[in-house]
């Protein structure tokens, strides 16, 4: 049974609005003011929710952007109840992200077709966030199903990287938001005595640069190419539009910057309290599972200089080589010049577990 929360100031409105639902075979819990319902949001966990703008103590407005700053909440679609010729509210409303609005006074049909039809919208950003692999081949092509993203999608400018080329640096401007089409990029930080740090590496299907352009600040990172890389620029206009206009795609794009978030987090802790050996295991198993190299059988060929490999594990060069001659002692790597092989990665895991 889907869940309702009814947001109404006017006890007659509210109760009324809550025997429609509930004959309507929806669960329905209520609350009389903008406050007590993001209380009731978190412990009752409504499908929708049906909320007034205009209340004392916290308005409409107030709870939609309560929702919008939460990524637990902001999910949860959000009807406005407005007073007819309120164009203003409504306006205003819709740009904040409300998904509908209903004029009061109400009529029952509207209302709950309306609110069918944002339960539906509903469950299909549910089936796509719950997608753990964020690549973007999936992310567009969810999001390609709306005629919007068609349109300002084609026809992007592409471009040709070679090994090592810079893509942007620290301090720059962003103009694009960045999307690997072939080969890989790694962004990186360097320190005031110009070591580097690779925050994280990306594939055919990641993207990058959005950070920047969402705050509209210079880049705090550097990014350039460890393969022969083609990328294709998205103007940062059409990306705003897509953010701003298809929920579909902002709520992938949430999970997107969450799953990246926790990987981040994940490998600065593994830095700081990790031992030299799991840094650098930690850091081989980062390079295999983004399959750099081709895979035969058991093993993995990861091809990555000896630079980029330390500046992933987060140690000196000269720690990693003395390391990964242990691991060749050990069995756990085979190597040559170009690149490193691992026969069996179960036994690299080992390391870490």
């Amino acid at each position: 049974m889907k869940k309702i929360l009814v947001i109404e100031d006017n006890l007659e409105v509210r109760e009324n609005l809550c025997e429609i639902l509930e004959l309507s075979s929806y669960e329905v819990a209520s609350a009389e003011n903008g406050i007590k319902g993001i209380q009731k949001v978190k412990s009752f966990n409504p499908d929708l929710i049906l909320c007034d703008v205009m209340m004392p103590e916290l308005d409409g407005f107030g709870v939609l952007k309560i929702l919008n700053s939460s990524p637990d909440l902001n999910h949860i679609p959000l009807i406005f109840l407005t007073a007819k010729g309120e164009k203003e509210d409504i306006r205003k409303g819709m740009g904040l992200g409300a998904d509908d609005y209903i004029t009061k006074p109400f009529d029952d049909v509207e209302l709950l077709e309306a609110i069918e039809i944002r339960l539906k919208k509903s469950a299909h950003i549910k089936s796509l966030i719950q997608e753990e692999k964020p690549d973007i081949k999936t992310f567009f092509s969810e999001a390609k199903a709306n005629k919007e993203f068609e349109k300002i999608s084609d026809d992007k400018e592409e471009r040709n990287f070679q090994i090592k080329d810079q893509i942007y640096k620290e301090g720059e401007n962003p103009r694009w938001l960045y999307y690997v089409v072939e080969g890989q990029v790694k962004i990186y930080q360097v320190n005031e005595y110009g070591k580097e740090l690779t925050v994280t590496l990306l594939n055919p299907g990641e993207f990058f640069g959005y950070f920047s352009l969402i705050n509209n600040n210079a880049y705090t990172n550097n990014a350039s190419c460890t393969q022969q890389t083609k990328l294709r620029l998205i103007p940062r206009e059409d990306f705003f539009q897509l953010l701003y206009n298809d929920r579909d795609f902002a709520a992938h794009f949430i999970k997107l910057i969450s799953n990246r978030t926790k990987e981040t987090e994940k490998q600065l802790i593994e830095m700081a309290y990790a031992s030299v050996r799991k840094k650098i295991a930690n850091a081989l198993i980062a390079f295999a599972k983004k399959t750099l190299g081709e895979k035969t059988n058991n093993n993995v060929t990861i091809i990555v200089s000896r630079d980029d490999l330390a500046a992933m594990a987060g140690t000196a060069k000269e720690t990693l080589i003395r390391t990964l001659s242990d691991f060749k002692s050990e069995g756990l790597i085979e190597s040559n010049s170009k690149s490193l092989i691992i026969p069996d990665i179960e036994k690299l895991e080992r390391i870490i577990a």
